[in-house]
Formats: structure tokens, sequence, C-alpha cells
């Protein structure tokens, strides 16, 4: 199987996961950013992630790509409780926390903005949606405390570092891709629950962190 993804997406995370939690090898396809052509040629518009299945079909939307990679054998693996007030509290941070990753991602040195047009693609894109990058890292201080306060939060929601609420669930695909983008941002503080399940989550989805490019 293929995937078609950008590095930083946090979509193309959550179906990069569910292979390394399972095991199963894929083929990883980094799109540029300003490449519409070829995502639009498979799924009829501009998304990723995009699998490419064994039968060569295209399948779109992160979720249903983490199903059907998740029910390949018949023995699923995220079977695992829901936690209300951990959907409650990605809520509330991704009211605001894109206003601290995306003006990281768009100075970070991944294989997406490989061209220049293809960076400054997701710059006017983006910044069309959150207002000038500049005037956002302007900002950074206000938002570091607000998200170092939110995983205080969160720290007493983890029960186990291997899967937040201790048995691996949905809840997992979705709050580790946010916790991977959040090492793009230096300054963050995180408590020691939210920071070993960070770190472990790494290693079982075989999904690297951005710690190295963290601005």
């Amino acid at each position: 199987m293929k995937l078609y993804i950008y590095e930083h997406c946090p979509f193309c995370v959550k179906a990069r996961m569910i292979f390394g939690l399972k095991n199963i090898p894929v083929e990883l396809n980094v799109l540029l950013n300003n490449d519409e052509e070829t995502p639009v040629s498979m799924v009829g518009e501009k998304i990723v992630p995009i699998l490419q299945k064994d039968d060569s079909r295209f399948m779109s939307e992160s979720m249903d790509i983490v199903r059907y990679v998740d029910n390949l054998n018949g023995e699923p693996l995220l079977t695992g409780p829901r936690n209300s007030a951990l959907e409650a509290w990605l809520r509330k941070v991704n009211g605001y926390v894109n206003r601290l990753l995306l003006p990281r991602i768009a100075r970070a040195p991944f294989d997406e903005f490989a061209t220049a047009q293809a960076r400054q693609y997701f710059i006017s894109k983006k910044e069309a949606a959150i207002g000038s990058f500049t005037d956002n890292l302007a900002h950074s201080a206000g938002l570091i405390k607000n998200i170092s306060d939110d995983l205080r939060a969160l720290d007493k929601l983890i029960e186990q570092p291997n899967a937040v609420n201790g048995d691996l669930s949905e809840d997992d695909i979705h709050l580790f891709p946010l916790l991977r983008s959040l090492t793009l941002v230096a300054g963050v503080a995180y408590p020691s629950r939210v920071a070993d399940y960070r770190d472990n989550m790494a290693k079982q989805t075989q999904v690297n962190l951005l710690t190295s490019s963290a601005l």
C-alpha cells in the first residue's frame, strides 16, 4: 500500500499511526504542497492523506483510512473506551493552537516545501485563515503559556503511556498528532505523563517527533 501525505499534516499522522501500531508496511509519498493535480486525479479534490490500497483503488479521509487498516486482519487494535473529557480538551486547544503551529510549520524543512513555490502556497493559504504569521509569532509567549496550562490539565487525563485511556482507542489517534505538532514549538512545558505518553506513542507508531525543527 502507498500513503500520500504531507509531513506536517496531523491528519496524515493519524493515518501513519495505524500502520506503525500494527507493523504493516506502507510506502510514504510526500506531495508538494502546491501540487493540486495529483490528489485531484486520485480522489477529486486537493486533500491528504490518500491511501492507495493493494487493489490500486484510492481512499481519503484520515479516520476512514485508520478504520480500514485497523480491520484488515479482523483483529482491530483500537477497541478501548473513549473519554468525553479528552474530546473536550482537544476542542478547546484546537481553537487556538494553529496560531502557534502554522507559522512554525511554514519555516520547517518539510519535503512538501521542497520548492519555494510550494512553501509560498502554504503561507498564502494559511495566512488567509489566521492572519500574518509575523503577527502570530509575536504573540507566542501568551499562546505558549496557554498551551502549557492546558497540558497540565491533560496530564490528569492520561492513564498509561502506551494508551491515553488505558487501552488503545481512537482517542490516541486524535491526541498524538497534536502533541507531535507541538514539538515544533520551543518553550512549551510538558508535564511528565504528557511527555512520557508523547515519546512512547512516537516509538509505538514509528512517527518521528519534530523537536529538531523547534522554533
